[in-house]
C-alpha cells in the first residue's frame, strides 16, 4: 500500500493545479490519474482538459501544448477554477502559454531538462525564462525531471525515448506527495494498462515512486511546503467520477430502457463528440447498436431509419455536423419520428477550433433548417446533468414524436465531477405504445393531447404505410400539395412543439429571490461560473439572482413572468449573443448579453466584474476589446 506521507501539512480549502506540456507528454493522463486519486480522497472536484487542435503539432511548439486543470476542495465547488495555484510546465512552450494564468505567488514546477536552446527557439523565446527574471513573481521548483526519470527507470532497459515517456509519472508522484494523495490507485491502473507489457508497468511505477521519494527526501526551497485538502461534506450516497460524454451515453441508454426501446446510435467521428460513440459501443449488452458511418449525413439518415423501424434513433456530432445533418433532421421533423441529436458544441465557424469550447450552436439548433421546422432543444448544465438531460431528451422525443437536440459542449464533454449515483427505481417509466390497431389507421393519426402521430412499426399486420419528405395530407397521410393543407400541417407541427411547454417544469431561481435588481440568466455549461459569481456579488448585499435554463425550445411556461420581476436581465454566454436576442424577441424584456468567445470557459472573477459593471449601468462587454483581451477582470 502506497499511503500518503504523514509529513506535517498545511490545510487548504481548495487548490487549482494546471498540468501543461507537449501533446506527447501525457498531461491528460497525468491529470486524469490525479483526478481519480483525488476523487477517492473524498474531495469535491471539477476538471478542464484543454487539448491542442493540431493532430501532430511540431514537438516543443506552442501549437502542441496540452493542458489539464483540476480544482479540488473541501468545500462545494462548481468550476475548474480561475487562476491556478500550481502550474506544472514540462517544457518552455508550456510555460510560455500558461505562465500568465498562474496566480502571483503561485507555485511553478518546471522541468529544466527540457529547457534546451532548441526548445526555447521552438517556443519562440529569445531568453530563458529560468534566468531572465520572468519567474520572480512566483515560487519556483526547478527540477531536471527528465534526468531524474531516466535514472529511476534505467534498470528496466528502456531506451532514452521510452524512458522519457515516464516523466509524467515522476511528476505525478511528486504532486501526490505535495498534496497527500494515495499512489496505490495509479499503481493498480498502471499494472492493468500494461499487463501485457509488465516492464512498462514496472518502469512507470518506479518513476511514480521516485517522484514521491524525491519529495519526501529533498530539501525544498523556501516557501514550498506540503498541503492537504480535507474531505468535502458531500450529501450521503455513493459517488463516482464522471465525464459529460459518459453521462450522456448512460442517460441515453437508461432513457431508452424507461421507454422500452433499444438504442441505435449512428455517428461519424468529430471532436469533441467522438467519445460518445466509444462509450455507447461498450454498452451492447444493454441493447445498444452503434454504427460508424462514412459521413455525417449517412449517420443521421441511418438513425432516422432506425426510428422508423421501432428503435430509438440517436446521432451525435458537433456544430459542423449539425449543419450537414440539417436536411435529414428536417426529414425527421416532416415524418414526425423520435430522434435525439447530441450536439457537443465547439468553436466555429466552419472547422473553427475543434478542441475549444463554445455555445454558438443555439440559434442553429432552434432554427437552422429549411422551411418551418420546429423541434425541442435542451441543454445540460454540468457533466453529471448530462445523464438527466439525456433521459429528458428521450422522454420528449418519444412522447411527442419529434427530434430533440441536446446541447452540451467540449467543456462538459471532457470535464469531470463527482456524481452521486442515482436510485434508478425513482425514475418514472414512460413506455412507448406502438400502434397495433388497424381501425381508422393512417400514419398521421394524432393523439389529441400531445398531437404526436401514431408510431407503427413496419411489419405490423394491416398497418402497412409509407412516409417521406414530401408534405402529407392532414386527414390521410397521403402526399399533398394543397396550399391550405400545407398551412395547416405547418401550424400543427408548430403547435405540437409549443404544446411540450405544458409538460415542462417551471423555470426556477437557482440562487437568490424571484425578483430584484438583476437576473443573471444562463444555459448550458456556464452554470457553475454564474452560480458562484452571483453568490459572491450577493455577499456584498446586491439583489442579484441566478436563473438557469435547461429547456430552450420551448421555454418553461413561467419564464416570461419570472424575468419580468427583475429590473434588468444579463445573459452570459460563450458566443456573440444568442439567448439574449431570443429573450428580447420572445418576451420583449431588457436582456443584455455578456459574451466571451475565446474557446475557454468563463472565470468566476470576470463574471463578478461583469455583474458589478451591469449593476453600475455599464456595458459589461466593454471589458473585452476587439482582440478579446479582458479588462477589469481576472481572466
Amino acid at each position: 500500500m502506497t499511503t500518503p506521507s504523514t509529513h506535517l501539512r498545511e490545510d487548504l480549502d481548495s487548490v487549482v493545479i494546471r498540468f501543461a506540456g507537449d501533446s506527447g507528454d501525457g498531461m491528460q493522463l497525468t491529470g486524469s490519474q490525479f483526478t481519480a486519486a483525488t476523487a477517492l480522497m473524498g474531495n469535491d472536484l471539477a476538471t478542464f482538459p484543454d487539448y491542442p487542435a493540431e493532430i501532430r503539432a511540431p514537438a516543443g511548439t506552442t501549437y502542441g501544448v496540452s493542458g489539464f486543470q483540476i480544482h479540488f476542495a473541501s468545500i462545494d465547488i462548481m468550476t475548474p477554477g480561475d487562476a491556478p495555484d500550481v502550474l506544472v510546465a514540462m517544457n518552455p512552450a508550456a510555460l510560455k502559454v500558461n505562465l500568465d494564468t498562474l496566480k502571483r505567488g503561485g507555485l511553478c514546477v518546471v522541468n529544466t531538462g527540457a529547457f534546451t536552446k532548441g526548445n526555447l527557439k521552438k517556443a519562440g523565446l529569445e531568453a530563458n525564462p529560468l534566468e531572465d527574471g520572468s519567474l520572480d513573481p512566483y515560487r519556483v521548483l526547478a527540477l531536471d525531471i527528465t534526468k531524474m526519470t531516466l535514472e529511476a527507470v534505467k534498470e528496466y532497459g528502456l531506451g532514452a525515448k521510452d524512458g522519457q515517456r515516464c516523466k509524467n509519472m515522476w511528476t505525478l508522484g511528486l504532486m501526490f506527495w505535495l498534496f497527500g494523495r494515495d499512489r496505490q490507485p495509479t499503481v493498480d491502473w498502471l499494472k492493468q494498462k500494461f499487463k501485457k507489457k509488465p516492464v512498462l508497468a514496472d518502469a512507470n511505477i518506479a518513476a511514480l515512486n521516485a517522484g514521491h521519494i524525491y519529495g519526501e527526501s529533498a530539501e525544498m526551497p523556501s516557501g514550498i511546503g506540503t498541503y492537504q485538502v480535507p474531505r468535502a461534506e458531500l450529501a450521503p450516497g455513493r459517488y463516482r467520477n464522471i465525464e459529460g460524454n459518459q453521462a450522456t451515453a448512460w442517460g441515453l441508454v437508461y432513457g431508452a430502457k424507461l421507454a422500452g426501446l433499444e438504442v441505435f446510435y449512428g455517428s461519424y467521428p468529430i471532436t469533441p463528440a467522438s467519445s460518445l460513440l466509444h462509450h455507447l459501443a461498450k454498452l451492447k449488452h444493454f441493447g445498444v447498436t452503434t454504427f460508424q458511418a462514412e459521413d455525417e449525413i449517412a449517420a443521421v439518415c441511418a438513425s432516422v431509419g432506425a426510428s422508423y423501424g421501432g428503435q430509438l434513433g440517436v446521432t451525435g456530432t458537433s456544430g459542423p455536423g449539425v449543419a450537414l445533418k440539417a436536411e435529414a433532421i428536417g426529414l425527421a421533423i416532416g415524418v414526425e419520428l423520435p430522434l435525439v441529436v447530441c450536439d457537443v458544441q465547439r468553436g466555429g465557424p466552419s472547422t473553427g477550433m475543434p478542441t475549444k469550447t463554445e455555445q454558438s450552436d443555439l440559434l442553429q439548433a432552434m432554427w437552422g433548417r429549411n422551411g418551418d421546422a420546429p423541434l425541442a432543444v435542451l441543454a445540460a448544465a454540468t457533466p453529471g446533468d448530462c445523464f438527466y438531460m439525456a433521459i429528458e431528451a428521450v422522454r420528449i422525443a418519444t412522447k411527442y414524436m419529434t427530434p430533440v437536440i441536446l446541447l452540451t459542449d467540449g467543456y462538459l464533454a471532457n470535464g469531470a465531477e463527482p456524481w452521486q449515483i442515482p436510485d434508478l427505481s425513482q425514475f418514472e417509466p414512460f413506455p412507448v405504445n406502438f400502434r397495433t390497431d388497424p381501425e381508422g389507421f393512417h400514419p398521421f393519426v394524432r393523439d389529441e393531447d400531445t398531437l404526436a402521430r401514431a408510431w407503427a412499426v413496419p411489419g405490423t399486420p394491416e398497418l402497412m404505410h409509407r412516409i417521406g419528405g414530401l408534405e402529407k395530407h392532414h386527414d390521410s397521410g397521403h402526399i399533398s400539395y394543397d396550399p391550405n393543407n400545407h398551412h395547416k400541417m405547418t401550424k400543427v407541427r408548430e403547435a405540437k412543439i409549443a404544446g411540450i411547454q405544458k409538460d415542462l417544469p417551471d423555470a426556477k431561481v437557482h440562487l437568490g429571490e424571484d425578483s430584484g435588481e438583476l437576473a443573471v440568466v444562463g444555459w448550458g455549461s456556464t452554470y457553475g461560473a454564474i452560480h458562484q459569481a452571483v453568490e459572491q456579488v450577493r455577499a456584498s448585499g446586491k439583489r442579484v439572482s441566478h436563473v438557469h435554463l435547461r429547456h430552450l425550445s420551448p421555454f418553461p411556461p413561467n419564464l416570461a413572468a419570472l424575468l419580468s420581476r427583475f429590473d434588468e436581465v444579463m445573459v452570459p454566454e460563450m458566443n456573440n449573443g444568442m439567448l439574449d436576442k431570443v429573450l428580447r424577441a420572445e418576451f420583449g424584456i431588457n436582456a443584455q448579453g455578456y459574451n466571451k468567445i475565446s474557446g475557454q470557459p468563463f472565470y468566476i472573477g470576470e463574471l463578478v466584474a461583469a455583474i458589478e459593471a451591469r449593476l453600475a449601468g455599464k456595458n459589461p462587454n466593454q471589458m473585452y476589446d476587439a482582440h478579446g483581451s479582458a479588462h477589469g477582470a481576472e481572466a
